[in-house]
């Protein structure tokens, strides 16, 4: 079985059957996964900020770090491996933006919900939207994407596993 690890700004696809993309440790970060049904290839973004405008060479090194640079990355990268060339056909997951950090000088920032907030906005401009997301709270996530099904399986330690 092959699985592609992604970690913080990673992002990866895949058509692989029987194939894994995986990402750990979820916290502020959000997951965009798409899936082209058509194809049957899925993709990941760990992304762990929304605007890469204050990080120019960050944004160039790593795309994937940044909402604005990491969904345009992951689709190229989604069409470079076979999936379709319309971004309104996929179906597209997320996963985390969660407040981990309870110190209130920290959660003014409210990184999480900002990360959320980007993706949806950059999802909406290219015509698409989310189908399924498992975002918020105050909780770590582990999250597994399936190639062959495009299931999503979703690990927290303390609260179990539980599929998107």
């Amino acid at each position: 079985m092959n699985t592609i690890m992604l970690g913080i700004g990673d992002y990866g696809a895949s058509g692989a059957q029987g194939g894994i993309i995986k990402t750990m440790a979820l916290g502020s970060c959000v997951a965009v996964i798409m899936l082209d049904p058509e194809t049957k290839t899925v993709g990941m973004v760990h992304i762990a900020l929304p605007d890469s405008s204050l990080n120019k060479e960050k944004r160039e090194q790593r795309p994937g770090y940044f909402a604005d640079t990491g969904i345009p990355a992951l689709f190229k990268n989604m069409k470079d491996v076979g999936a379709g060339k319309d971004i309104r056909k996929y179906y597209v997951k997320i996963i985390g933006g969660a407040n981990v950090l309870k110190a209130s000088s920290v959660s003014v920032f409210e990184i999480g919900k900002r990360n959320i907030l980007a993706v949806k906005k950059i999802l909406w401009k290219n015509g698409t939207g989310v189908v399924a997301e498992d975002t918020g709270g105050n909780i770590s996530r582990t999250v597994s994407v399936y190639v062959k099904t495009g299931a999503v399986g979703i690990h927290c330690p303390g609260k179990g596993d539980w599929n998107l």
